[in-house]
């Protein structure tokens, strides 16, 4: 970094703050996806739970669309979904600080959709959040139906904490989006801050951290890291 004409320093080995390499993140292939997507629209609807399929299959898409963490998601209200101009307001952040999220033009019209369908059931008037339970309370966890989901997609599950995990759709949505970045002859040193600030990362180096799983994925896009950004690969 001195070298290019930075300010750098070194933090001591007691201070840095370590990713956790305990486990690699499962970054979905776009088969995999359209696979996951497919099986959660084929979930069995109940008399009780006649809108899980939908909601479900919104709920998969809306995750990888905007990398959000699930518990941003679940935590998302009615006010908290612009279905006009297409922003989400997260709130409830993992490190307390307020975003605005843009959906793509596809997820906004097929969330147009799906709140013009769930109007019509009770828990919509009993929930205050844009996606709810049976009883139309908030969702509190959805890995169960997602194990479900994988599975009736045949992609195989580790077991709780070995995944794919739910959080991999976030870690696809990032991975995903530097390939493109990349490919399109995008700029990622002015780009990585921008990914930054769209995921609620603390600071940048969670950022950089994709920039290595991407080159990892993707070897034809791997020289074009190492000449450009390989100063920044962790």
């Amino acid at each position: 970094m001195i070298r290019l004409g930075y300010q750098a320093y070194v933090y001591s080995v007691k201070s840095r703050i370590f990713l956790n390499d305990t486990y690699e993140p499962h970054i979905f292939t776009n088969d995999e996806l359209a696979e996951l997507f497919q099986s959660a629209a084929k979930m069995s609807d109940t008399e009780k739970y006649p809108f899980r399929s939908r909601q479900y299959t919104l709920i998969l898409k809306m995750l990888y669309s905007t990398g959000m963490r699930s518990s941003e998601l679940m935590q998302l209200k009615k006010n908290d979904v612009d279905l006009d101009t297409g922003i989400l307001h997260i709130r409830e952040t993992k490190f307390k600080k307020e975003r605005f999220i843009p959906l793509n033009e596809t997820i906004l019209q097929q969330s147009q959709n799906y709140d013009r369908y769930i109007r019509s059931y009770e828990q919509w008037q009993q929930s205050e959040h844009f996606f709810f339970n049976s009883q139309g309370t908030s969702l509190k966890d959805i890995y169960h139906p997602y194990r479900l989901i994988l599975k009736t997609a045949g992609i195989s599950h580790g077991g709780r904490g070995k995944g794919p995990r739910v959080h991999d759709l976030r870690h696809t949505f990032a991975v995903h989006c530097l390939r493109n970045w990349v490919q399109s002859g995008k700029d990622l040193t002015t780009a990585l801050p921008y990914l930054s600030a769209y995921m609620g990362h603390s600071g940048i180096r969670s950022s950089q951290y994709y920039l290595r799983l991407t080159a990892e994925l993707y070897p034809d896009i791997v020289n074009t890291l190492d000449v450009d950004y390989g100063w920044v690969i962790p």
